[in-house]
């Protein structure tokens, strides 16, 4: 059966001021009424029931977690004691859900990401899941097709294609390629054989388990532990004991570089990872001066800004442009548009002058 594991620990610190320690990026509403966490699930609740749905967070957010998904069961939120990367992460969440439905197939889902149509999603879902079925071994991801060089996202060179699932291409991975520089990304572009990694991954628990026994054997013994004493009195120390034990690593490197079967499917949905404050003008239209404004706002003879801030604070400008201005609470950020992925560079300077009443 089809299992859901959803990665929720990011900080998500280019998006402060609003994205902070106690409520990060994918425990906001930054696309309508649901919190990017809530939109996650209700895309696939109809083929995951909430019993056969998991949440790693960190153990800070547990609880919001668990108020924001009141559906789900307790003791799927699973709070990590510290940040190990995704590979413990998923091997964690694995090692759960093979130990309940030693057949499995586990979609991995990143929290924070905005996609649509929800129902195209459900359709390339259901096709990894026939895959999973068919490739027991493989481990599975969907590729999102470039539309500019990105110097930011990892790539995905396509290789041998194999039939199609559900009207959707698949192919075998040919190589995993990380973040490239401008002149690169622009022939992976040109080239038309790339495709974005978007970080979202399918196949049977066990395979993942297998993959890291052999690759992470420390790491294997350890989630094998905390997943032996889950559902016990002694769940929480021993995660508490173990997890921060692991080796901190991503999935790409420890498992889906080095597996033998990797597939591709070629996402057929709209996808952004609302990686920064500038993808809010993706998502939302923009007035006649190609501003992006979600606040109260009064502007004279200003262009080409990104203006957020809360219900009630109007936030007013004169002769300004390619501005990122957001209001948060106690807190204002001001950035030339070129420079707003240094928003997280804010964070470390805070934390540095004393200042984490801010973070």
């Amino acid at each position: 059966m089809l299992h859901a594991l959803i990665m929720a620990g990011g900080g998500g610190t280019r998006f402060w001021p609003r994205s902070r320690k106690a409520r990060p990026k994918q425990f906001l509403a930054l696309t309508g009424e649901r919190t990017l966490l809530q939109a996650t699930y209700e895309r696939i609740e109809v083929q995951v029931p909430p019993e056969r749905a998991w949440v790693v967070t960190s153990a800070a957010h547990q609880a919001v977690a668990g108020k924001q998904l009141p559906s789900l069961p307790a003791n799927q939120i699973i709070g990590e004691p510290c940040g190990r990367d995704t590979a413990p992460c998923i091997g964690l969440g694995a090692a759960l859900i093979a130990r309940r439905d030693p057949e499995a197939v586990m979609l991995v889902l990143p929290s924070d990401h905005v996609i649509e149509p929800a129902q195209e999603f459900r359709r390339i879902a259901h096709a990894a899941a026939l895959l999973a079925d068919e490739h027991p071994h493989a481990l599975i991801t969907f590729g999102i097709v470039p539309t500019w060089p990105s110097e930011g996202y990892g790539y995905i060179r396509r290789g041998t294609e194999l039939p199609s699932r559900q009207g959707i291409a698949v192919h075998r991975v040919a190589q995993f390629r990380e973040k490239p520089k401008k002149e690169v990304a622009v022939e992976y572009l040109a080239s038309g054989d790339y495709y974005w990694n978007a970080g979202i991954f399918v196949g049977r628990a066990a395979a993942f388990l297998d993959q890291l026994h052999q690759h992470e054997p420390e790491m294997f013994a350890g989630l094998q532990r905390i997943a032996d004493t889950w559902g016990t009195p002694r769940q929480h120390a021993v995660l508490n004991d173990i997890f921060p034990t692991l080796h901190k690593i991503s999935i790409d490197f420890a498992v889906l570089e080095k597996a033998p079967e990797v597939l591709v499917l070629r996402a057929p949905y709209k996808w952004d990872d609302v990686g920064s404050w500038l993808a809010l003008e993706r998502l939302h239209p923009q007035d006649a001066a190609g501003n992006t404004v979600l606040a109260d706002h009064a502007g004279v003879e200003t262009a080409n800004c990104v203006v957020v801030g809360d219900q009630g604070k109007l936030i007013a400008t004169v002769g300004v442009s390619n501005l990122v201005i957001v209001q948060d609470g106690d807190c204002i950020l001001i950035a030339e548009r070129s420079k707003e992925s240094d928003v997280k560079k804010i964070v470390e300077l805070l934390g540095k002058r004393g200042l984490e009443k801010h973070l």
